[in-house]
């Protein structure tokens, strides 16, 4: 057990490694290459900076930073930083908020009726909530150098095929649950999505 996660997300994440197997090999080997940079950082007692990046980021590179802190507490892992940002700014999506804080994430913000509203998120007892807002990947909140860059989405991976600054870049793209939006299977897909990219950062940071 990890101690220092929210009861209700400890109960949550306990269950992905029973799913593993329904991560495909060629994704795994995938994982696995974004765990072995992990590992080496951590081995050269490195800061380790990951930046999830994704066109708007609104949805899968907030989901993805929220559930790479979480899986670095949950095992263990020390000196991690995480990060997100987009090819444009937009806002974090109030439908991924939503699926987030079913999970257990506690996710809150000031003003909500703004355009690009500042998120504070908690998931453990032991660490400083994450702000949360959209943002381009090289805001000046975001790292400079010496980071991985993670693209989640194909349009950004296409769109960006150089990120100054990075040590490397690795491909772990998901499909967008936005497509979904305003029918009735909107958080279903949310859920799914949630779940998906949980269990493959879980995945992946069990292999550090």
């Amino acid at each position: 057990m990890s101690p220092n996660l929210y009861v209700p997300l400890e109960n949550y994440c306990q269950n992905f490694k029973n799913e593993f197997h329904l991560i495909s090999e060629d994704r795994q080997q995938q994982l696995e290459e974004l765990a072995h940079y992990i590992s080496q950082k951590q081995n050269n007692n490195q800061p380790t900076k990951l930046n999830v990046i994704c066109t708007h980021n609104s949805r899968r590179s907030h989901i993805g930073q929220l559930w790479l802190a979480a899986a670095a507490l949950f095992y263990k892992k020390n000196n991690i930083h995480t990060y997100s940002g987009g090819t444009e700014a937009t806002a974090f999506n109030h439908r991924s908020v939503a699926a987030l804080r079913r999970v257990g994430f506690e996710i809150v913000t000031a003003d909500s009726a703004v355009e690009n509203p500042i998120y504070f998120a908690t998931f453990g007892f032991s660490h400083t909530p994450l702000k949360m807002f959209s943002k381009k990947y090289d805001h000046a909140n975001n790292p400079e150098k010496e980071f991985a860059a993670i693209m989640v989405c194909s349009d950004a991976d296409e769109a960006c095929p150089l990120i100054l600054g990075a040590d490397d870049r690795f491909a772990l793209t998901f499909e967008d649950p936005k497509r979904f939006d305003d029918t009735n299977l909107e958080s279903k897909k949310y859920d799914e999505r949630v779940r998906q990219i949980g269990r493959e950062i879980f995945y992946l940071m069990s292999k550090v």
